[in-house]
């Protein structure tokens, strides 16, 4: 299908991006990597008069550490998120799950920040985030302002981002030492998850010391198990415990009912896959 017709500017620099969102307002779209945004615009379920192409900006790639915490470009590709040693030490779980997004062509053309602008409670990452306690810049007319995961996520596609705001880093507390794995279950390769479960374990001494459970598809934004973190701190480091925490995974949870599965459905894959996820990053 044929896009709406649409004006095109591709600015230089981060302050010229935030001057061009602020100019246009909510008739404005950033482009990044596009693997999200085109779709939407050859479909025509998006119709912004202006695109804002970020693409050239190369204050907003990279990857570096920065006292222990891990700052990642919001136009970093997939690709260089996945193969980078200090995601690999400071933030392995998202390393993993980056693994497992689209192919290898989207990987190499989308990008973090755009996955997480976009928003979709389907896509990977944005549970990963809100798991490793992440916090957002964004940068606006304003200045720089720091949105922690948490409050990121607003609803369906939505996200506290304001319209003449741009997001432009990632700072990742490092979780060098814990346990990790993410687990989805998928209908084919390549698809979206039906439900995706993002896991971090910390041990101490044969006991669970703390945990954190991202869950992907289980809403309208992603969200954490917070009734299975509970009940995993201070457990046993053992099947048999593991597998009664992960039995209130989907508590709190509105999963939607769709082709791929039933709320019931998604509320039985939760708890399948977070057992199984926990016991992963415990190995």
């Amino acid at each position: 299908m044929i896009p709406p017709a649409f004006d095109y500017v591709r600015p230089a620099s981060v302050d010229e991006a935030v001057r061009t969102l602020a100019q246009a307002g909510e008739d404005a779209k950033v482009l990044a990597g596009g693997q999200s945004l085109l779709p939407l615009l050859r479909l025509r379920l998006a119709f912004p008069e202006l695109v804002v192409d970020v693409g050239r900006i190369p204050e907003l790639r990279g990857i570096r550490e920065d006292a222990g915490t891990l700052v990642i470009g919001a136009m970093t590709s997939h690709h260089d998120v996945i193969r980078d040693p200090l995601v690999r030490r400071h933030a392995g779980l998202l390393a993993a799950a980056t693994a497992t997004v689209a192919d290898p062509a989207v990987r190499h053309r989308g990008t973090f920040g755009g996955s997480l602008a976009h928003a979709d409670p389907a896509g990977d990452l944005p549970a990963v985030v809100l798991a490793l306690d992440a916090t957002l810049i964004a940068v606006g007319p304003d200045g720089r302002r720091a949105i922690p995961a948490r409050e990121f996520f607003l609803d369906y596609l939505q996200t506290a981002l304001r319209p003449d705001e741009l997001l432009v880093q990632v700072e990742i507390p490092s979780t060098e030492g814990w346990g990790f794995h993410y687990e989805k279950f998928q209908r084919v390769a390549q698809a979206w998850a039906v439900v995706g479960v993002a896991a971090l374990v910390r041990r101490d001494d044969g006991h669970l010391a703390e945990s954190r459970i991202g869950l992907t598809n289980m809403g309208s934004t992603p969200l954490r198990a917070t009734s299975t973190e509970a009940a995993l701190t201070g457990a046993d480091a053992e099947p048999g415990a593991v597998a009664r925490a992960a039995e209130a995974a989907a508590e709190g949870t509105h999963p939607s009912s769709d082709p791929s599965g039933s709320p019931e459905y998604r509320a039985h894959l939760a708890r399948v896959l977070t057992r199984r996820a926990v016991l992963a990053a415990l190995e």
